[in-house]
């Protein structure tokens, strides 16, 4: 018989990580477009490391683009999108900020997010994993 913990055995996320295809242009993405810091690299891998303070990215350049699988949330098992936090102040000027940035592909505008306060938008970040950011 098993016995069901009475609370949560995790403790949030760590971090997350993404396969590129283009390793330099994506930690651009994070770091000029979003304001993410870079904490540490693995060249040989090649890997970088981000963070904006709360949430820490491990960005991973793919092996071979030409053979390399695009993403697809609606067929394949894993990753549907990631989402990130946002000050609700900005919401509306990030958007617009996404909208116009290269390789990012604006799925949605910042909208309601249901009947509640929160408010959310969706894109592509280059590369073509999908990213929600959300203000609540």
């Amino acid at each position: 018989m098993s016995t069901q913990p009475t609370a949560p055995l995790t403790q949030g996320a760590h971090h997350i990580g993404l396969t590129v295809p283009n390793l330099a242009q994506s930690r651009s993405f994070f770091i000029d477009t979003l304001g993410f810091s870079q904490i540490g690299d693995v060249p040989d891998y090649p890997a970088v490391f981000l963070t904006d303070g709360t949430t820490m990215l491990t960005l991973w350049q793919v092996a071979n683009t030409a053979t390399a699988t695009p993403f697809d949330r609606k067929n394949v098992i894993g990753l549907h999108h990631f989402a990130l936090r946002v000050d609700a102040a900005i919401l509306d000027r990030l958007g617009q900020t996404l909208a116009a940035a290269d390789g990012v592909d604006l799925e949605f505008a910042p909208e309601p997010l249901g009947d509640g306060p929160a408010r959310h938008m969706m894109c592509t970040i280059p590369g073509g994993i999908r990213m929600e950011l959300i203000a609540l």
